[in-house]
């Protein structure tokens, strides 16, 4: 059998890659990625549910990015449903930003459902979104089960007093440091248990 050379963006030349590259989707650009990159940040973006339908395309499939930040994207509960069912399948992702994106009750049932199975994840910021008592006990319930989740950031959604003590009560089963603010005057509540 001859010799085979196998090539990579990593070992073929620099102006033969940026060629190759320049006439590629943005798609194909962020599969050919999915061995190497392990810090995305797509802030303010606004990839929307189609950007977020292929970026969980890659979740799936992706073994090294750790971290994406998806902050300001419009992101809304239908995008949240296709992260969601990336980070199913996920195994290397520990950190995901998905701020201030409107993400509300709907979106905070499909994230907990992508919880459930993630076994990786440690971080979840879900500050500024329209999550409210009903997301907060989706997103406990799932505490009760996920023992990798750290930190789950939730300030200035609508949670209010029946969500933080649904909050409350998901806590005596978890270790997960919750940070919540409100209107109130007594602006930050942190739970650390």
């Amino acid at each position: 059998m001859a010799n085979q050379t196998i090539a990579t963006f990593l070992t073929l030349p620099v102006e033969l890659v940026y060629r190759i590259l320049d006439h590629q989707s943005d798609l194909t650009m962020l599969c050919s990625m999915r061995n190497t990159l392990k810090t995305l940040n797509l802030e303010e973006n606004q990839i929307g549910a189609v950007g977020a339908h292929h970026l969980a395309t890659i979740l799936h499939h992706n073994t090294t990015l750790t971290t994406l930040n998806l902050r300001w994207n419009q992101i809304g509960d239908i995008a949240a449903h296709h992260l969601a069912n990336g980070l199913q399948y996920n195994t290397t992702l520990t950190t995901l930003d998905l701020s201030v994106n409107g993400i509300g009750d709907v979106g905070a049932q499909y994230l907990a459902d992508g919880l459930r199975h993630n076994t990786t994840l440690t971080t979840l910021n879900l500050q500024r979104n329209e999550i409210g008592a009903l997301g907060a006990k989706l997103l406990t319930d799932v505490l009760r089960h996920n023992t990798t989740l750290i930190t789950l950031d939730l300030p200035w959604n609508q949670i209010g007093d029946v969500g933080a003590q649904y909050l409350a009560n998901g806590l005596r089963h978890n270790t997960v440091v919750i940070i919540l603010s409100s209107s109130t005057p007594c602006r930050y509540v942190h739970f650390f248990i």
